[in-house]
């Protein structure tokens, strides 16, 4: 089974590592991603491994430009080198309510990634962690991935569902790669 076959995922943060360190866990406490943001790069440079050894490169997460107020992220299968789709993060609207563009092939907008509500959204700017993360992805209308982050102040936790997307509509790639984002990006924020 690969990486990318499963509903759901834990995105775990590793504490205290030198730059971004992340795992992603299948059912089961599985460890099916292995993840490294690398140090000291102009552009925000996010590499995704099979495991921890590194020997296997799945993912590359790319910036387009260096400013990441409204960045866009290229996102390439390291093994074909083809592009699998894109985020891109709304600068203003990200503001006062996380909003990101899940971008084609071609750079056109598949659907978009949002914070739950303004309310919570303003409260998590003023409380920190104390309020927990929670974004809808949704292609058109569908909803096709809740990223649900858990309430703890010390560690820091994403639960990924796709199960509402039975039709497959999002490539588990891109949709792993938005929680890859919201845990290296937002999370940095907070």
């Amino acid at each position: 089974m690969s990486a990318f076959d499963f509903n759901q995922y834990v995105l775990k943060r590793q504490v205290l590592a030198l730059g971004g360190k992340f795992r992603i866990y299948a059912p089961g406490e599985k460890l099916v991603l292995y993840i490294e943001q690398k140090l000291f790069k102009i552009r925000e440079d996010i590499r995704v491994y099979s495991d921890e050894s590194k020997a296997q490169e799945v993912l590359t997460i790319k910036a387009r430009q260096i400013v990441d107020f409204s960045a866009a992220y290229d996102v390439v299968d390291s093994a074909t080198g083809q592009k699998v789709g894109a985020m891109r993060r709304k600068g203003l609207a990200s503001i006062l309510r996380d909003e990101w563009d899940v971008l084609d092939v071609n750079d056109k907008v598949l659907g978009k990634l949002t914070e739950d509500s303004m309310g919570l959204a303003l409260l998590r700017r003023f409380l920190s962690n104390l309020v927990p993360q929670n974004y809808d992805l949704l292609l058109g209308a569908t909803r096709v991935a809740d990223f649900k982050q858990n309430f703890n102040p010390f560690t820091y936790a994403l639960n990924v569902d796709f199960s509402m997307d039975t039709a497959h509509q999002l490539d588990r790639r891109l949709g792993l790669a938005a929680a890859i984002l919201l845990a290296a990006i937002e999370g940095r924020q907070q």
